[in-house]
């Protein structure tokens, strides 16, 4: 082979993974300190500390659990572990910088001698998770659900407040100013996914060997923590083990998409969410035409503040060489529900139909089951838990049941119509109307469907709904 004295391969290759790992290391650094630092204030003393330490430990934990046992105590785990708690220690000890005690969280951090406690009770965790769970199916499904249940005592109000309660009498605050809002942890609904999809592939065999600083990366990586996208384990540790060259190409379309998401969330999605519908201005609003406007600017709004941020997420992990997911396609340009759902959140979509929608509905047909039951049951459950996936409310609820049964409704309709409907070929027109006469009726669908999803409880989404149609 014929190669070049000014770029010899073996070099370039040598070059190559030397920078992928110095980007990696930067990466798992970042990711950490930033869960510490975009971590909201909290009116619970020290949570501002704990809550992202608790996402680190539930990270280390399952990867303990799902890794094999013989690279759990070795000489990579050793260096990772001691780099993690070098950092979570380093973190804690800014509370000794005054006035520098507010660094990274937004307040002093807990004594350091709590923070090594916490510590070691962590380690003790890990060490039980790599014995008990492993491939073990049953403890495998039992770290899901309790994560699951961690989950439902951050999303059900009435539990949160207990939580908050509970939080306020061990940290010596008054308990009877205890509030849902108190709790908010940085990132959870996001983790969570990321956490149950390495239980879930590591049980199903399809989970590939990480180790500890990848693991950790992957579960808490900033760009995509607050909204994501939710990224598969197996296709983030493609990128991060992939060759890295710092390149003009990534950095410029990393800055291309960060600009256009700036300026989709802050600028348009700001604008519109001046007269887009809330509790506040459903009740202000008179009359049909006010309030139609106020439901199209809340969708319009939700759309270019959720695709902005997801923009800004994507082109900072370009920038690293990470190519995350694509979460949003036209989505309001889609002539059916279906094809709506596959271009809106679509992380989220297909996290569902892989690790709920097609592992029910598989375990269906073996009950030999109708196929429009096993459908029905499909998607109107999917769509529920989604719905309570953004927070455990009647409002929530139906939101999802709506769009579950809208989904229900056009597989039927599909079914029925493709034999019966079908436009030929060659009749492009007529095929490209029925797509924009669905596409204004999927959008309308959708839209009226925000109204559950924007306001907190049935009767003000009813009166809504009541001004909407002059009743």
């Amino acid at each position: 082979m014929v190669t070049s004295e000014r770029h010899p391969p073996i070099a370039a290759s040598r070059f190559t993974i030397a920078q992928a790992q110095v980007r990696n290391s930067a990466l798992f650094v970042l990711s950490v300190l930033a869960i510490y630092a975009l971590q909201p204030s909290i009116p619970i003393r020290y949570m501002d500390f704990w809550f992202p330490t608790a996402s680190l430990g539930l990270a280390v934990v399952v990867w303990a659990a799902t890794a094999t046992g013989q690279r759990l105590f070795d000489r990579a785990f050793a260096m990772d572990g001691l780099a993690l708690v070098g950092m979570v220690i380093a973190v804690a000890a800014t509370r000794y910088l005054d006035p520098l005690s507010s660094l990274i969280t937004r307040s002093p951090a807990p004594d350091v001698s709590a923070v090594l406690i916490a510590l070691v009770a962590i380690a003790g965790l890990m060490v039980l998770a790599s014995r008990l769970v492993g491939p073990r199916p049953a403890w495998t499904t039992a770290l899901v659900i309790g994560l699951i249940a961690l989950l439902i005592l951050l999303k059900y109000e009435p539990l949160t407040q207990g939580f908050a309660s509970a939080l306020r009498a061990w940290q010596g605050q008054s308990v009877a100013a205890a509030s849902a809002l108190d709790v908010r942890w940085l990132g959870f609904s996001y983790i969570f996914f990321r956490l149950a999809s390495a239980l879930r592939d590591r049980a199903a065999g399809r989970l590939p060997g990480m180790l500890l600083h990848e693991f950790v990366t992957y579960v808490v990586f900033a760009p995509a923590l607050i909204a994501g996208p939710i990224d598969r384990p197996d296709r983030f540790l493609r990128d991060l083990r992939a060759p890295f060259r710092f390149n003009l190409a990534d950095a410029t379309e990393g800055a291309r998409r960060i600009a256009t998401g700036a300026f989709k969330k802050f600028v348009v999605a700001d604008l519109i969410a001046v007269f887009a519908l809330n509790e506040v201005n459903a009740g202000q609003a008179h009359g049909a035409p006010w309030m139609w406007l106020l439901v199209y600017a809340y969708a319009f709004r939700l759309y270019f503040d959720f695709g902005g941020y997801t923009d800004i997420a994507i082109g900072i992990a370009r920038s690293f060489g990470i190519k995350l997911p694509e979460n949003f396609n036209r989505p309001y340009l889609k002539p059916n529900l279906t094809q709506f759902w596959n271009s809106w959140h679509m992380s989220l979509a297909q996290w569902f139909r892989a690790y709920y929608f097609n592992p029910l509905t598989r375990a269906l047909r073996t009950r030999e089951w109708a196929m429009p039951i096993i459908i029905f049951v499909g998607q109107a459950t999917t769509m529920l838990l989604i719905g309570l996936w953004h927070g455990i409310t009647w409002n929530f609820a139906i939101w999802g049941l709506w769009h579950g049964l809208g989904l229900f409704a056009h597989n039927r309709w599909a079914e029925f119509a493709r034999a019966r409907l079908a436009i030929p070929p060659e009749r492009r027109r007529l095929q490209q109307a029925v797509d924009a006469a669905g596409a204004l009726v999927t959008f309308h669908f959708v839209a009226l469907g925000w109204v559950w999803f924007a306001l907190p409880d049935v009767a003000l989404s009813l009166e809504v709904f009541g001004k909407l149609f002059g009743l």
